[in-house]
């Protein structure tokens, strides 16, 4: 046609995990929360009028700021809600990057990442982790104005201590990002970062921890120069009306979501163990979601068989991933239905299945 940039015309443009709308499934494959939001989210909902609806949102989202302050021991100036934690990585793009201002990021990581710098005519810096996702020390001599750190990793599930985030964060010339969208299923996270350095940006997610994936909710917490230059690149009402309500009830129930992150570590923990039983080998992961590798069976060949059983998984036909399986924990009834399946598949009991039915690789 010809009416595109050339980056866009020849972009691939990032793929969706598999949104199927049939009800009678397992769907593990798009790391949503597995439990129900909080319930004073539902009853904001309830209380929504046709005022709220018919005036522009507040555009800084402040009861959102004032209610993500508290929580996190800032003033409510460190606080920038965005649409999603995606769109503080494009305003992140937009606003550092562009032909002579490169990006950098760890892989494999968040396939988003690479698509974004495409979009943005930058060059992208890949730094392979090692074997144990440890951070590349190649990292910090990339020489990128944008550095992005997921932690805890997806699609690994690996943690990089604060200790060494800090480290990173004090060598790098350019702004560091650390994208946190699930760190609310780690042991610790790398606020306090931002008051120490002016060039750290840490990306938090609602979708995760708070079961909010529908509502498209993120914030950015930094030092407010910094915001400040981000807030001349956003949309100018970028979240709108009801999100700002959700997901201020949804942060201020901390007991609630203390609750509902325990269970979910609880299932994570119950899920490896029995993946591991199964001779699948899963590392440690301070996530929602396992990474795992069967010493037995192709992943591509396990994913196929999932789908005939209306179970779906995540599967990468990606470098250092192809014979990996990405599972969101699920319930508990899902994982046994999980692990059930997966018995069946391993004892050879299942016919070969084609690849035709792969729809989010």
């Amino acid at each position: 046609m010809g009416y595109f940039r050339q980056n866009i015309e020849k972009a691939k443009g990032y793929e969706p995990g598999f949104q199927p709308s049939q009800t009678d499934l397992v769907k593990l494959n798009t790391n949503e929360n597995s439990y129900p939001p909080s319930p004073q989210v539902l009853k904001v909902l309830g209380q929504i009028n046709a005022e709220q609806l018919r005036r522009y949102p507040d555009p800084t989202g402040n009861e959102f700021q004032q209610a993500a302050a508290e929580v996190h021991g800032v003033s409510a100036d460190y606080i920038m809600c965005c649409n999603g934690g995606d769109e503080l990585l494009t305003i992140a793009l937009r606003a550092f990057c562009d032909e002579n201002r490169p990006v950098a990021y760890p892989v494999p990581t968040y396939s988003l990442y690479p698509v974004l710098a495409n979009l943005q005519n930058c060059r992208a810096i890949e730094v392979p982790f090692d074997s144990e996702f440890n951070l590349p020390p190649k990292l910090a001599g990339a020489g990128a104005a944008l550095t992005i750190v997921c932690n805890p990793n997806a699609p690994s599930g690996t943690f990089i201590g604060v200790d060494e985030m800090a480290s990173l964060a004090d060598e790098l010339s350019g702004v560091l990002l650390i994208d946190e969208a699930y760190v609310d299923f780690a042991e610790e996270n790398c606020v306090s970062l931002v008051k120490d350095f002016d060039n750290v940006i840490i990306l938090r997610s609602m979708s995760k921890g708070y079961s909010l994936a529908g509502m498209r909710f993120g914030y950015a917490i930094a030092q407010p120069p910094l915001l400040a230059g981000l807030i001349k690149v956003k949309d100018s009402y970028n979240v709108d009306a009801v999100a700002i309500a959700v997901a201020a009830a949804a942060i201020k129930d901390r007991r609630y979501f203390e609750e509902n992150v325990e269970k979910l570590k609880k299932d994570r923990e119950s899920l490896t163990e029995q993946l591991r039983a199964l001779k699948f080998e899963v590392p440690r992961s301070y996530a929602n979601f396992v990474l795992a590798k069967s010493k037995n069976c192709k992943a591509s060949v396990i994913y196929d068989k999932l789908v005939q059983r209306n179970i779906y998984v995540r599967y990468f036909d990606l470098s250092g991933l192809s014979d990996k399986l990405r599972i969101t924990v699920g319930t508990s009834e899902e994982n046994d239905k999980l692990i059930s399946a997966l018995k069946e598949i391993l004892a050879g009991k299942e016919a070969s299945y084609g690849r035709e039915n792969r729809q989010d690789s």
